[in-house]
């Protein structure tokens, strides 16, 4: 299925890379069969492989190819968050993210995009009926499978893959998430604006998806991405509940 999903306006599809030029070039021509009539962003941090250089080589010679080029690495989250910058001043309608790597499936994106006829965000999701994973190690599916869960226990909320990275916004969603005030990085990014989506009172959506493990490149994984998560979660959990502690000896309760 290719370009089918109901009218939302515009839509630009964000892919972050920091050596992915082995995949880009699939990528983004994938992502233009899929959704023909939405612009692709590839916001790329000066990548060595020369990622960014095949990327100005892309937008050249498709209008719908356009590219941000920031001075270095400073992690994923401050990617996302200047590619959402750069398309909410261009007035989209709808902005989806989505990994360079090959291990989102482009031909999920219709469905991801027609979830939004129904909510605000719509996350891609390996954990519900009909999500699945491809060639994933067990220990990364253990990772995935148990921070969710975390997630889910400390944090409150019903999304069963708070980290994925293939989702879609409609730009007003967006806007209500105070991106500005945004530290966190690599899966907790992600944790992060859901948690605020659900805590501005949105609706989040979750669609199943096929997550493949990429067959090129090197994970960006690490430890230190793991960790962050941990405690950051934790540092959320405990100050929601104390919140509500405090509002129950307002009340008297």
């Amino acid at each position: 299925m290719t370009g089918s999903y109901p009218p939302i306006g515009t839509v630009v599809v964000i892919v972050p890379t920091y050596n992915e030029r082995e995949n880009l070039e699939p990528v983004a021509g994938r992502v233009r069969t899929a959704v023909p009539a939405a612009d692709l962003l590839i916001v790329d941090d000066n990548s060595p492989d020369g990622t960014g250089a095949l990327a100005g080589e892309l937008a050249a010679a498709d209008a719908r190819i356009h590219v941000l080029h920031r001075a270095g690495k400073s992690g994923l989250g401050a990617a996302y968050v200047a590619g959402f910058g750069w398309a909410l001043d261009r007035g989209y309608d709808a902005i989806v993210e989505m990994d360079a790597d090959g291990s989102h499936q482009p031909e999920d994106l219709p469905r991801l995009l027609a979830g939004l006829d129904r909510a605000d965000l719509v996350v891609g999701s390996r954990w519900v009926p009909g999500g699945k994973t491809v060639n994933w190690p067990k220990y990364r599916r253990f990772i995935s499978l148990g921070g969710n869960t975390y997630a889910r226990l400390m944090l409150g909320i019903a999304v069963r893959d708070a980290t994925s990275g293939l989702r879609a916004y409609r730009a007003d969603t967006l806007r209500k998430l105070a991106l500005e005030e945004m530290m966190s990085q690599g899966y907790c990014f992600q944790i992060d604006l859901t948690l605020r989506a659900i805590q501005a009172g949105l609706t989040v959506a979750e669609i199943p998806i096929t997550f493949v493990e990429r067959a090129r490149g090197r994970s960006k994984m690490s430890n230190a991405i793991v960790r962050e998560a941990f405690w950051r979660v934790a540092a959320w959990g405990l100050a929601a509940r104390g919140a509500g502690l405090r509002a129950r000896l307002r009340r008297g309760g």
